[in-house]
């Protein structure tokens, strides 16, 4: 499952520059699927939807850092554990009930995102 920063967060910055993935944002930043992948124009994600990879996505947050869930592959196929979570000083990067996903597809999305690692 992907991995959320939950409103504990204290905007201390630390898990961002550790995600393999570019996944976690500062508050209110918008996102894109190129950012630190291979992905580039129209792509057809594994769960089949189709988007521009270089198009800004909204912020999942306003507030606090957070995680897109399409990128976060829990730092399968680089770490042996999530890295926010290892270093985050107050503990709110925890697993997201709302994306559920097994080590299989965790994988599956590393090698779509990084074809090349």
């Amino acid at each position: 499952m992907a991995i959320i920063i939950t409103d504990e967060c204290i905007n201390c910055g630390a898990c961002e520059p550790e995600c393999p993935n570019t996944a976690i944002y500062e508050g209110a930043d918008d996102w894109r699927y190129k950012d630190g992948t291979s992905l580039q124009g129209k792509i057809v994600l594994p769960d089949g939807r189709e988007v521009d990879a270089d198009e800004t996505q909204e912020p999942i947050s306003d507030e606090v850092y957070y995680i897109a869930p399409d990128k976060c592959t829990e730092c399968m196929g680089f770490h042996e554990e999530p890295q926010c979570a290892a270093v985050c000083p107050v503990d709110c990067c925890v697993p997201d009930e709302n994306h559920v996903e097994t080590e299989e597809e965790l994988l599956a999305k590393q090698k779509f995102m990084h074809p090349d690692d």
